[in-house]
Parts: structure tokens; sequence; C-alpha cells
């Protein structure tokens, strides 16, 4: 037995497609940044830290919501997956929408999170249904590029909102967006995962599912270090407001320096593309750390000699490079993730995801916490990330030399 067969979008419109799905978690993440200190207010926040909470709850949600969507994924396939996810992520943009407490909207931010990681889990499991190794890695960098504007624009857009309405709005965006991406993928991208490939869903089944990806020590060692990269980046997206409105005194302009900086993930996810079938996805990880560990050197001793804080044109101009090896590395060490585990794309996506999540959020909790009004603690995270998360690459390289090149 066989798929029907049903025409193919065009490799385009399959990027973009796939984009906007991934850019979900973006979009919820970056759109709230300028939000914080009116959230704060109208909520009753009494420690400006706890909005970083905001964006922690999310990302929590997602690393329970992957462990029951992968498996989904690989029983029923990735479409039904996508769709239900985005229901549930509706589900949590409403309630955090009416929310009038604090804990209200951290519970509908949760329940975002766990709604969205359908969509996260199963778009990477249909890419790597159709490609593998560093061909994934050429897509995903692709789909970087094409989804970077979001995080770029996101501020911006959450901005103009909250001048024209309030933050409770910002919510009703997110619900727009997710129901036109649904609607486009049911109608234009059909299932990619076969009958004969899919997997029962039982409790025995996931718990031998997850056993074996938990096997795998490159699967293990590139989502560890990957989480560890991410929690980095995820400190500095929570203090974002703080550093640009507190610490540069930017005011209304922080979205634009904020998207300055974002530009560089996208312009080395446009790189990465045209050179990680010459090079290999895991050479480039490597040398996008030792950059990363020597960029973040420069800004701590920067900012040690400058009272916590390097001056602005430092930071945005070592801040660009900086974000340009993270560009580098978020699609390349997913894919050397995901690369053994063949059949099991949608549980491994799930236990890849959850481990990236639940180590991100120890990180970024961790730096946030010592967030002293300077910016020490959080170019200082960047470089201790990048050398734990350049020590596990080190550690797997060897078991992982069939996917050089």
């Amino acid at each position: 037995m066989s798929i029907k067969p049903v025409k193919q979008p065009s490799l385009f419109e399959f990027i973009l497609l796939i984009a906007l799905l991934s850019s979900l978690v973006a979009l919820s993440l970056d759109t709230m940044l300028p939000a914080f200190s009116i959230i704060a207010e109208d909520l009753a926040i009494s420690d400006i830290r706890h909005t970083q909470w905001i964006i922690t709850a999310i990302i929590v949600g997602m690393a329970f919501g992957q462990l029951f969507f992968g498996p989904l994924s690989d029983a029923y396939g990735r479409k039904g997956a996508i769709l239900s996810g985005i229901v549930l992520f509706c589900v949590g943009a409403l309630l955090s929408m009416f929310a009038q407490t604090f804990e209200a909207l951290l519970i509908g931010r949760f329940i975002q999170g766990i709604g969205v990681s359908g969509p996260r889990i199963a778009t990477m499991a249909l890419v790597r249904d159709k490609f593998v190794g560093n061909a994934m890695a050429r897509i995903m960098s692709f789909v970087m590029v094409a989804f970077v504007l979001i995080p770029m624009l996101a501020p911006l857009v959450g901005q103009a909102i909250l001048m024209a309405f309030s933050w409770r709005a910002i919510f009703g965006l997110f619900v727009l967006l997710s129901i036109i991406a649904g609607i486009w993928l049911a109608i234009r991208q059909p299932e990619t995962l076969v009958p004969e490939n899919r997997r029962p869903m039982s409790l025995r089944s996931i718990f031998n599912g997850i056993k074996l990806v938990m096997s795998q020590p490159r699967t293990l060692g590139f989502s560890i270090a990957s989480g560890v990269v991410f929690g980095g980046l995820l400190a500095y997206v929570g203090s974002a407001q703080a550093i640009f409105e507190g610490i540069y005194q930017l005011g209304d302009k922080f979205p634009f320096f904020f998207a300055a900086l974002a530009l560089g993930i996208g312009s080395a996810s446009y790189v990465n593309g045209k050179l990680v079938m010459r090079m290999g996805a895991l050479k480039l990880a490597i040398y996008a750390l030792i950059g990363k560990i020597s960029l973040a050197s420069i800004l701590v001793v920067l900012a040690l000699t400058q009272d916590g804080s390097p001056a602005l044109w430092q930071f945005m101009s070592l801040g660009f490079l900086l974000m340009f090896c993270v560009g580098i590395l978020f699609g390349n060490l997913s894919s050397l993730a995901m690369v053994p585990l063949g059949k099991l794309a949608g549980v491994g996506a799930a236990v890849v995801g959850t481990t990236q999540n639940i180590v991100s959020v120890v990180i970024s909790v961790a730096i946030g916490w010592f967030f002293n009004g300077t910016l020490l603690p959080i170019v200082s995270g960047f470089l201790v990330s990048a050398v734990i998360a350049l020590l596990l690459v080190m550690l797997v390289r060897n078991k992982a030399d069939d996917l050089i090149g």
C-alpha cells in the first residue's frame, strides 16, 4: 500500500511553507519583547527579571509537547501532528490574550508551547523524510534565510501593535498567522510518511523509540550541544529589552538594533546553505564554535574594562559576527543529531527537541538570573555555552565521520 501520488509543491514553495511553520516559535518569542515592561505594569509583576518567564514558559511547554507530537507524527503522519498542534497553539494564544494575572498568562504560554511543538517537530521530521545529512542541512539553512525575517521584524510588529492596540492584540496575530499556515499546509503539502513506515502510537512503542534514540551518542551529543548554544541565545533574547532600552537607552529604537543583530543569523544561514554540501555540517559547526568563542572572549574583555558593558558600536559589530556563528550552528547541529534516526524521524525529532529545550531553559535561566544591568553576564554566557558545546561536539566527532562532506 502506498500514498496516492499528489503534485509536490516547488522547492521554493516548500521552503517558504516550512519556514512559516517553523517561525511560529520565533514569532511567539520575539514579538513579545517590546511588551515586557507594559505587561509587567499591567499584571503587577514586581521583579522585572520575572518577565523572562514569558519566554521560558513556552520553551518548557515545547519540551513536554514534543514527546507527544513526535510519536504522533510517526503514527498518523506529519500533517495531522502539525494541524493538531496549531489548534492547541491557538487555544493557548487565546488564553494568554484574555489573561488577567501573570500566572494565567504563563499557563497560556505553556499551552502555546505544547501546541507549537507540533509544527516544530513534525516539520523537522517532514524535511527528514525528504532529505538527509548535508542535504537536509542545506534545506534547513535556506529555511532559516526565509524565516529569519520573523525574529528581525517581530519586535517591530509587536511595537506597532502596542502603539495601535495593546499587548493582548499580539496574541491575535499569532492566531491569524498559524491559521494561514495550517490552511496552506492542508491544501498544498502531501503527506511524506508512507503507511509502511508508520509506528503504532503506544506507550511501549514510544518508550522503545526514545530508548533507541537515547542510545545514539551522536544524537545525544549534538542535541545537548545545540541546546547549550540555544540557551545562550535565549538568555540574550529574554534580556534584549533591558539591554537596548536600559543599558544603551535606545528607547523605541530597540527593535531596529535587535533586527540588525538578527540579520547576522539570517546571512549565516544563507552562507551555510551554499557551503554545507562542500565542507560538511560537522566541519562548519566546529569552525562556528571556535569563532563564537573568540568573539565572546573579546566581548567579555571589553565588558570587564568598561564597567560591565562594551560601547554600543563594539557590541553591535562583534555581536553581529557572533550571531553569524550562531546562524551557522542552528541548522547544522540539529541536522547532525537527526542523521542516525532514519524511520524514527518523528520520535527522534521529539527527543532531540526536548533535550535541546530542557538544556536551553536551564542555561538561559541561569544566565538571565545573573543579569545585573550590565552586559557581562550575557556575553559571559555566550562564551561558556560555546566552550561547552565545542567540547561536546569534539567528544562525538569521531563517531560522526560519515556525516562529513
